[in-house]
């Protein structure tokens, strides 16, 4: 069949493509078309996360109501509970998001943790007791890497058992993780020092205070040597307050001394692992930069604090928030580890913890007493 030559084409579907426009720029429907597929793809990528974060935010309540009603360490707890629901870190619906809770929740957390630094505190505790405060810190560190080689350990765990014990605990053991190489062991070290400084803190919190009523302390010797030698923020505080609310008061204050020391070890182990964290870094991923960015953020709100830039009730926002992510973050490294891998390790992390702990406190106990001497 033919049609003439003058009869008008046979009707064709209509075009569900936009007829280009004489004023438009190929290459601009080009960015364009590219710029709206890219945020289906981030939302498809949170909406992966979303299972393994509410696993870990579950987990993370669970801890916080079982710690304020019937006491203890809700860190602990929090680790405990994650390591009973290891059963679904094999899951793939909660991995991404059980991933991103363990490694990047946890640089949220503690950059939020530089709202709490005040520079002015630091005055208030004399040239003995800063001085005290920066050798109990790298002593510690020290002795935790010398004692893991004594051991036959790997120097990362006597890093992060050191750091965290010298430090302010759980917050300072996944601080330095942060800026370690990731690998599957230093996730293990991590979760395992976790678990002994929660356990060595809380028999502290315990113990501290009869040691300071036998020896007499006053209230400024109490507060040095309980801040100075107790790992975790909130057993310090709680120690203190067994004994009188002074005493808290100034041992809260030696121990936020011990938490802006955080800032410049944090920045020497970044500088340090920056090398080995590149090579740990999956193929064709943007390097890692020599400064991670949550340490950035925890020196500027230090200083913004220390200016008094942030009101009180940002800082008391900001310390909670800071708690809640770490707190999540810990509950996924309890998902994360399988006890069969934690038994292999044997006794020697404890000996290793146990070492640390007795070495602080008795390096503040001597302190306490060279005072008295030079007083």
């Amino acid at each position: 069949m033919t049609f003439p030559a003058n009869a008008p084409p046979a009707p064709t579907e209509p075009s569900k493509e936009r007829p280009p426009s004489p004023n438009r720029d190929p290459d601009k429907d080009t960015m364009s078309t590219s710029t709206t597929a890219a945020p289906p793809s981030m939302i498809a990528d949170m909406k992966k996360m979303v299972p393994g974060i509410m696993l870990c935010a579950v987990i993370a309540v669970a801890a916080t109501f079982v710690s304020e009603h019937y006491g203890g360490s809700q860190f602990l707890y929090a680790l405990l509970i994650g390591i009973a629901f290891h059963f679904l870190s094999d899951n793939d619906k909660c991995i991404p998001g059980i991933e991103f809770s363990a490694k990047k929740l946890v640089r949220f957390g503690v950059a939020l943790l530089g709202a709490r630094i005040v520079a002015s505190d630091v005055s208030d505790l004399g040239l003995i007791g800063v001085a005290a405060l920066i050798g109990a810190v790298a002593l510690t560190i020290g002795f935790g890497l010398l004692m893991a080689r004594i051991l036959g350990l790997p120097s990362m765990l006597g890093l992060l058992s050191g750091g965290g014990t010298g430090i302010c605990g759980i917050s300072a053991t996944m601080a330095i993780s942060a800026t370690l190489p990731s690998t599957r062991e230093n996730e293990r070290y991590t979760l395992l020092t976790a678990i002994g400084v929660a356990i060595f803190s809380t028999v502290a919190m315990v113990l501290y205070p009869l040691v300071v009523k036998t020896v007499g302390m006053s209230t400024a010797e109490a507060g040095l040597f309980l801040g100075g030698s107790i790992h975790d923020v909130a057993q310090v505080v709680g120690a203190g307050l067994i004994i009188s609310p002074e005493v808290g008061d100034a041992a809260t204050l030696s121990k936020m001394f011990r938490v802006a020391m955080l800032m410049p070890v944090v920045v020497i182990l970044a500088l340090t692992f920056h090398a080995e964290r590149k090579k740990t870094e999956t193929v064709g991923a943007k390097p890692p930069p020599i400064l991670p960015m949550f340490l950035v953020v925890f020196a500027a709100l230090a200083a913004a604090n220390s200016m008094g830039w942030i009101p009180k009730e940002a800082v008391a926002i900001s310390s909670e928030l800071s708690r809640w992510c770490l707190v999540i973050s810990i509950s996924a490294l309890g998902v994360k580890t399988s006890l069969e891998k934690l038994a292999e390790l044997g006794w020697k992390p404890i000996a290793l913890m146990s070492s640390e702990a007795i070495f602080v406190a008795t390096y503040m106990l001597a302190i306490v007493f060279i005072s008295r001497a030079i007083a």
